[in-house]
């Protein structure tokens, strides 16, 4: 039976620790000779060592004893790791445990693979200074701070026997993001969630000031953290010695705390839990801690100096080659490394086994997935028989889907916002649940709050909904994010880091499963903020994601419930994607078909024949319409059109798939030359109304033949406003729209027409200021078919 708070285990603990504290200096300044076992040269040294030695000791201090507890409590548990470049904690650690040979066999457990280990840190075609998707063990991308929390809270939603262990710096401590992640408790169940162990790392530095936090006592600390409803939790020291045992006994009493926590309450059902008051860690030890204590008469260890590389030891500046090499050998490598190089087997038996190993946890890999029953939206569909004959609300509809599915997959599929779901009009969904929430209730006044809802959106944070929503689909599950469109904004790094993320687990590893779609839906859009107004308007993580990697992005933009149904039965069946689908949340006209939908999200796009009276033949005006309102806009404007000028041969085409107009010089789905040509001509003229920026639109044709294109969008211009005004103010409107088309087909023909259509616009103008409402003209139209 091994004692695993003996002396003799506490000191191979300390081993193991040093061995890695080893690995991970010697990855910062050495390509060859990783175990100096011969004199060091130039040639052994990188010409420009890069890293992040600061947090590394600390992180590995912890990374150590955690292995102990999982050992001793045979645990599921997995590391976060929050602060940003510390990316040779988790390379080392899996290195000594064996995972990083099992993922990466050419990084051999021998002196050879260790030089190869260290060479590829942080240099050129090797490996990033971060924990980064290539890191076995990783959940969390350590590019961007802030996300620790509400990652860990999102992996352990519907895992009631995973501890995520999770190291906040006290750099990133100081974001607003990690700093909202505190509220994670309160959306976390015993029951059937599992627990996030916080361990705030307290060192005192981030690259050139002192810590907020590491600077506050005690004391102000435990009032700041009692009063967030945790349980804190101190280890302090800088004496190996002494700080061993006292984290071995903190870290054995919060894991007890933990299990105590959950076994009392799975006595009972989880919609009767309460909010536990979880342990919070705090760990006080020196930034650099074990590194140089000082250069140049300026301390280093302690603070913000330890940051990035201590010494200026390079091969070109070999002069203080004396002082790595001391500061390598302080480690004593001849204790850690057997004749071969490979780490000895005593210190590697203290490793968890398999998939005990941090390194190796499933959840760390795309979780045990679970297929998503996307359930059947086609009983919710509408009967559009007569286009435009009936009105609905997209969302609300929506919702009806939402809550099947919700039903559907009880235990892998949640929604995720911020305060936002009912004003997003998703009541529907709350007829199948309530919103998690573990906080205190007021029963005569709250709505739809209980301990085990699906739906976790009340917290008024874009990045813990988010980051929940990551750390849910990272590790396996599905959902959803829906959020004011403008306001996804506030997040829109976050998507991009998830985005890299998914790239470099496609092209940087073969050993990554496949992810869950990261799926947005942005309602509250630009065109129809008339009570919030400018400030709530920007449509700009369209533009923001269309520059990315094209594989992995897909923005929707379906104009009605039927086309936003079957969008949303396609994105939620995704993997490896980050899908923005854009919808209305008002009632709207609805148009298409159950078939018609299908086929404009098989397709992308489609020529709506009930609205073209081209008969197949070649147009003398093409319209396109991508969003909901341009869709509304477009049919109302060719019906003007027509009605003036009924010899005018008209197609029009609706877009869903907006990217998929691209050239595949650009985008491998990209419609071929022959394809865009044969819908959009090569050069008729083309009005195309779009719900985003106009720049996007004259990318899609800049590499095309037909360059007559006049673009409808948002052009940056808002106001307290009418709905429809909305679109005058951008000139998204169908009298705008009629009279380009007008002008171009017929020139100075239509000049009386477009005359007219100016006519409107200034009666619009005059008529809302007066009577606050839209004119009838706008308020009573009704779609007629033109063939």
């Amino acid at each position: 039976m091994t004692n695993y708070d003996s002396k003799e285990y506490l000191d191979k603990v300390d081993a193991w620790w040093r061995a890695a504290n080893y690995i991970s200096v010697a990855q910062m300044y050495l390509k060859d000779n990783p175990l100096l076992r011969r004199q060091v040269s130039k040639d052994d040294v990188k010409v420009h060592p890069i890293g992040h030695w600061g947090t590394i000791s600390g992180q590995n201090f912890i990374y150590a004893h955690l292995n102990r507890v999982i050992n001793k409590y045979d645990l599921n548990m997995f590391y976060i790791e929050g602060p940003g470049h510390g990316g040779q904690v988790m390379v080392s650690n899996s290195y000594i445990d064996g995972s990083y040979t099992e993922r990466y066999p050419e990084i051999t457990q021998d002196e050879a693979g260790l030089k190869q280990l260290c060479k590829i840190f942080s240099f050129p075609g090797g490996i990033a200074s971060h924990a980064a998707p290539e890191t076995p063990g990783s959940i969390h991308e350590g590019g961007e701070l802030g996300y620790a929390l509400s990652h860990a809270t999102g992996a352990i939603l519907d895992n009631p026997d995973v501890i995520a262990a999770t190291v906040i710096g006290d750099g990133e401590a100081e974001t607003g993001p990690l700093n909202a992640g505190w509220f994670s408790n309160t959306f976390i169940n015993p029951v059937n969630d599992g627990a996030v162990l916080p361990i705030l790392y307290l060192n005192g530095g981030k690259i050139h000031n002192p810590t907020i936090l590491e600077r506050k006592t005690d004391e102000e600390l435990t009032q700041y953290f009692n009063g967030l409803g945790w349980n804190p939790y101190f280890v302090e020291g800088t004496d190996p010695e002494k700080v061993h045992p006292e984290m071995a006994k903190t870290l054995d009493t919060i894991i007890e705390e933990i299990r105590a926590i959950q076994t009392e309450a799975r006595k009972g059902a989880a919609e009767d839990a309460s909010q536990a008051k979880w342990p919070v860690m705090i760990v006080r030890i020196p930034k650099g801690w074990t590194g140089p204590k000082e250069w140049n008469g300026e301390p280093i260890e302690g603070g913000f100096r330890a940051h990035q590389v201590p010494i200026p030891v390079e091969a070109g500046h070999m002069e203080h080659i004396d002082h790595l090499t001391g500061w390598l050998n302080s480690y004593r490598p001849e204790e850690l490394f057997d004749e071969k190089g490979y780490v000895k087997e005593e210190i590697r038996a203290i490793s968890p086994k398999g998939d005990r190993r941090m390194s190796m946890n499933p959840i760390t890999n795309a979780g045990i997935v679970k297929k998503l029953d996307l359930a059947d939206w086609r009983k919710y569909a509408l009967d559009t028989s007569i286009p435009g004959n009936i009105m609905a609300q997209d969302m609300i509809e929506f919702g009806k889907y939402a809550a099947d599915l919700v039903k559907a997959n009880p235990d892998n599929f949640r929604i995720f916002g911020p305060d936002e779901t009912k004003s997003n009009r998703l009541n529907e969904v709350f007829k199948a649940t309530n919103r998690q929430w573990l906080g205190r209730r007021d029963e005569s006044y709250d709505e739809w709050l209980s301990p085990a809802g699906r739906v976790i959106d009340s917290q008024l944070s874009e990045h813990q909904a988010e980051g929940f929503l990551e750390g849910y689909v990272l590790t396996g599950r599905h959902g959803f994010f829906a959020s004011y469109e403008s306001f996804l904004r506030v997040v829109d790094s976050m998507i991009t880091q998830h985005f890299k993320w998914l790239r470099k687990s496609k092209t940087h590893t073969d050993w990554r499963k496949n992810y869950p779609a990261l799926n947005l839906i942005a309602t509250s859009t630009v065109f129809q903020q008339d009570h919030n107004g400018y400030t709530h308007q920007d449509p700009g993580l369209l533009t923001h994601l269309a520059e990315k990697t094209p594989e992995y992005i897909r923005e929707y933009l379906p104009a009605d419930t039927n086309s936003l149904y079957a969008v949303m039965e396609k994105a939620l069946a995704a993997e490896d994607k980050v899908n923005v689908i854009v919808t209305s949340k008002h009632p709207r006209p609805q148009f298409y078909s159950v078939a018609e939908a299908e086929e404009l999200v098989k397709e992308g796009y489609k020529v709506i024949d009930w609205a073209s009276n081209d008969n197949g033949q070649e147009p003398d005006v093409v319209f396109a319409a991508a969003g909901t309102e341009p869709n509304l806009e477009v049919l109302a404007g060719i019906s003007i059109l027509h009605k003036a000028f009924p010899n005018i041969k008209i197609r029009f085409i609706n877009v869903v798939d907006i990217l998929k107009l691209r050239s595949p010089k650009v985008d491998p789905r990209g419609l071929t030359d022959e394809v865009f040509n044969q819908l959009f001509t090569t050069d008729k003229p083309i009005v195309f109304a779009y719900h985003g920026y106009e720049g996007q639109i004259r990318d899609l044709f800049f590499d095309r033949d037909n360059h007559n294109v006049y673009i409808h969008g948002y052009r940056e211009n808002g106001d307290i406003t009418t709905p429809f005004d909305m679109r005058v103010l951008s000139e998204m409107d169908r009298f705008h729209i009629a009279k380009d088309a007008a002008l171009a087909v017929l020139g100075d023909q239509a000049k009386d027409f477009a005359d007219k259509m100016d006519e409107t616009i200034d009666f619009h103008n005059t008529y809302i200021r007066e009577n606050g409402d839209d004119i009838p003209e706008v308020l009573n139209w009704k779609w007629e078919n033109i063939n």
